[in-house]
C-alpha cells in the first residue's frame, strides 16, 4: 500500500482554518522544505509517531525520530531539516511518517 499524502497548509497573517485528516495505517507523507511541522491530535490510546530518517552518517543509520503522543494529547512535531528527513532519490523531497496505532489519530501539516 502507498502512503497517503498530506496537504501542506501554509500559515498566513490573515489566519487559516486548519484541516486535519485521519492518520493512515500505511503511514503518511508530505512535501518538506524544512519549514513544516506536524500537528498530531490523539484520542483514546497512546500512539508512537515515527518520522523516518533515511540518511546515514559514516555508514551508520540515523535513528528515526519517535514521539509518544499520549491519550487525549496533542503534539506539534518539527521542523524537519531536509538533509536528515527527506527521502530523496526517486521519491523526492518528502517526509515519511508512521504510527504504531492510528485508530484515534488525526494529523495536519503546516508550513511557517
Amino acid at each position: 500500500m502507498a502512503r497517503a499524502a498530506l496537504t501542506v497548509q501554509a500559515l498566513s497573517r490573515l489566519g487559516i482554518e486548519p484541516a486535519y485528516v485521519a492518520a493512515e495505517a500505511d503511514g503518511n507523507s508530505f512535501n518538506n522544505t524544512g519549514r513544516e511541522f506536524l500537528h498530531i491530535k490523539n484520542g483514546a490510546t497512546d500512539c508512537v509517531v515515527t518520522v523516518q530518517t533515511p540518511r546515514t552518517v559514516d555508514g551508520q543509520a540515523v535513528t528515526a525520530r519517535e514521539v509518544t503522543v499520549t491519550a487525549t494529547e496533542e503534539r506539534m512535531i518539527g521542523p524537519f531539516p531536509p538533509a536528515v528527513f527527506n527521502q530523496g532519490g526517486s521519491i523526492g523531497d518528502v517526509v515519511h511518517v508512521d504510527y504504531d496505532d492510528e485508530s484515534n489519530v488525526t494529523v495536519g501539516v503546516f508550513r511557517v
